[in-house]
């Protein structure tokens, strides 16, 4: 028997997949029977990735090499208009094809496994089973000696039939962007679409490199020669976040349809997971955070994930991070908005931005003690916020794997009504971005944050947003902006009577005045942040930066003993919490005024201590920047100029990657060593 279909005029990419195929088929010789399966599936989760396709590709090239039959069966696993093709109907297929009269066929599983075994034993047969539901499907069909292929296609994983037997996956992804303009060429023409690159890149993208989403627009395209391929770019954008564009009269190429078979196979609670994600930003979840959307445990969240994973309609591009393809997200979106009534869709959001509000908090901890506390929107039930355990390694890097996804939950939760959310997550991930020299990103955040608080009509909220955007500008070098901020900040806070909100702003008020040279004016402000600073347990950290601001600023007004008073205080302070995070700044006092005492020996090895415990708190760059600085200043103060040069350098590429002006001090320094 010859059934192969033929294969499509056009087929591009997939290179890597075809290498390793032809790879694979050197397996068909092994003694194994179960060395002779191949499963190809794709990796990212998509339907109309092109399985079928690659599949029947790769049977034509090879088919000489399996002279005694190349069979092909659509199992029709997923097929909306009927029931999967049962193994005992796929045997008969397969046996009636080589001309065993149906009359002879024995009626039960076993038994027809054990004729068509029987029957392929010694031959070289090819079998294509496209469109798998599951292994209970494939199993039974499986050869029972080498020599013949068996090709699967399937919407899920098919994990257990490469576990338990051993089969061969071949992953597919979307097409890169080279080939998914190579395909338009080859279906439109290389004169088209070279005419228009920018309305071809653009459809590449909207499509998400897609081969079903190409192929629908390009046989649009085709069937209108005469109309631009920008006109095409025109129906995208108005369709945008709806799969409208996508549309055909033929189920097998309308994306909606395709993508509608994998999600109606899966079960109740997955289905509703698989909406829910629809309503989180992106541009991945883990797992805590999909529980959170859900309002369900970590472990059935989890083994949602997985029937997901497996149905290839969310993938897991890295440990515990889950994600979808823009086209499923758009499908998801259109099926919650028909599906789940929209106060379960709001309630899913409140969850969703508890999780980030609080995982946000406990990770920004370190942070937090030396920061006025605001009083959290509540956790309602469901949320499960991240843990930590005072593990600042873990927290940071927390920060950097959410990162993206906490901006767009800012810019989400201000876009949908949750002004509460939005002012008080940009204000806990408000030190993270400062200490990354993301200053764009702070200041959307921030401005984001302030347009909630006005919203509410919170006076207190805006003054805490006021005095994050002063914080951010003095970070930045913006100190004209940064001093009006903190300002405004401190006349709410007074009119409030929040005084330990105030005595804050007093105290970065003090920073931003240094900056201006007014020394006597931001000695003034840390004496005041330190009388106004209420006496209770909760601000310990908080008199301990208040007291290092009044000893700083006495050194650098030359008053190197009244500062180590001040600082040394300071530090048994923040001993008595064992926080890195509060004492690496006093130990950068202290050192500077060893220094300026001449006691460089004194001053190297406090500021080394600073900077260690500062990197192991996880803190700004920018201070990290500022002690690189001041060992430098101190190394070329004890007669070595190699060593100054070394830490200047340092310091100069953090102030350089932050885009910050310190930087040409630095440089300053560097060019006058020579």
């Amino acid at each position: 028997p010859a059934q192969l279909p033929s294969g499509l005029p056009v087929f591009v990419g997939r290179q890597d997949a075809l290498e390793r195929a032809e790879r694979l088929l050197s397996r068909v010789t092994d003694a194994s029977p179960a060395a002779s399966t191949v499963v190809i599936s794709a990796i990212a989760g998509m339907a109309g990735v092109g399985k079928t396709t690659f599949a029947v590709h790769w049977a034509r090239r090879i088919a000489d090499r399996f002279p005694d039959g190349r069979l092909f069966l659509d199992l029709r696993g997923f097929d909306p208009t009927g029931t999967p093709v049962p193994p005992e109907r796929a045997l008969r297929m397969v046996l009636e094809a080589f001309g065993v009269p149906p009359q002879t066929l024995p009626q039960d599983v076993e038994a027809l496994g054990a004729r068509y075994r029987t029957l392929l034993a010694g031959r070289r047969v090819l079998l294509l089973l496209d469109n798998a539901r599951d292994a209970e499907q494939i199993r039974p069909l499986l050869p029972g000696a080498s020599g013949s292929l068996v090709i699967v296609t399937s919407r899920n994983r098919l994990s257990g039939l490469i576990a338990r037997d051993g089969a061969q996956p071949i992953h597919l992804d979307v097409l890169s962007v080279a080939e998914a303009r190579d395909l338009l060429a080859r279906r439109l023409g290389h004169e088209r679409v070279a005419a228009e690159p920018e309305a071809v890149e653009e459809i590449v993208e909207r499509c998400a490199r897609l081969p079903l989403a190409l192929a629908v627009l390009a046989a649009r395209a085709v069937t209108r020669p005469a109309f631009p391929l920008a006109a095409l770019v025109d129906e995208l954008r108005d369709s945008q976040g709806s799969l409208e564009a996508f549309t055909d009269t033929d189920a097998a190429a309308d994306v909606r349809a395709v993508f509608s078979w994998s999600y109606q196979a899966l079960t109740p609670p997955a289905a509703r997971l698989f909406r829910l994600l629809a309503v989180h930003p992106g541009p991945d979840v883990s797992p805590r955070a999909a529980a959170s959307l859900a309002g369900l445990t970590v472990p059935v969240t989890r083994r949602l994930l997985t029937e997901l994973t497996q149905a290839n309609l969310v993938d897991e591009p890295a440990p515990g991070r889950f994600a979808s393809h823009d086209l499923l997200r758009a499908y998801a979106t259109e099926l919650a908005e028909a599906v789940d009534d929209p106060e379960d869709l709001r309630a899913a959001r409140h969850r969703m931005f508890g999780h980030y509000l609080h995982s946000a908090c406990a990770a920004a901890e370190p942070a937090l003690l030396i920061r006025h506390r605001i009083t959290l929107t509540p956790l309602s039930e469901g949320v499960r916020p991240e843990e930590f355990v005072r593990s600042e390694e873990r927290a940071s890097a927390w920060f950097a794997t959410e990162q993206a996804v906490l901006l767009a939950a800012v810019r989400q939760a201000g876009a949908t009504g949750f002004d509460h959310h939005t002012w008080q997550l940009a204000w806990a991930i408000e030190h993270h971005l400062g200490g990354r020299g993301m200053w764009r990103e702070l200041d959307i955040t921030l401005h984001t944050a302030m347009a909630a608080a006005r919203r509410l009509g919170d006076p207190t909220a805006e003054a805490h947003v006021l005095r994050g955007l002063g914080q951010a500008e003095r970070y930045a070098g913006r100190v004209k902006e940064a001093r009006a901020y903190l300002e405004q900040a401190i006349e709410m806070f007074r009119e409030a009577g929040d005084m330990t909100a105030l005595a804050e702003s007093h105290r970065q008020l003090g920073g931003v005045l240094e900056r201006q040279g007014e020394l006597e004016a931001a000695l003034h402000h840390a004496e005041l942040c330190v009388e106004l600073l209420p006496d209770t347990p909760e601000n310990g950290r908080l008199r301990a930066w208040a007291r290092n601001g009044v000893g700083w600023f006495h050194a650098l007004l030359g008053r190197y003993e009244e500062a180590l008073r001040h600082c040394w205080a300071a530090l048994a302070l923040a001993q008595e919490y064992g926080d890195d995070f509060t004492a690496a700044p006093i130990l950068d006092s202290i050192g500077y005024a060893h220094h300026h005492l001449g006691q460089y020996a004194e001053a190297i090895a406090t500021y080394e201590g600073a900077l260690a415990r500062y990197r192991r708190a996880g803190g700004v760059l920018w201070y990290e920047s500022e002690f690189l600085t001041h060992i430098g200043d101190s190394q070329l103060g004890a007669g070595r100029p190699d060593a100054a040069r070394a830490a200047w350098t340092e310091a100069l590429d953090i102030l350089e990657r932050l885009e910050h002006p310190d930087a040409e001090s630095v440089r300053a320094k560097l060019r006058r060593l020579g």
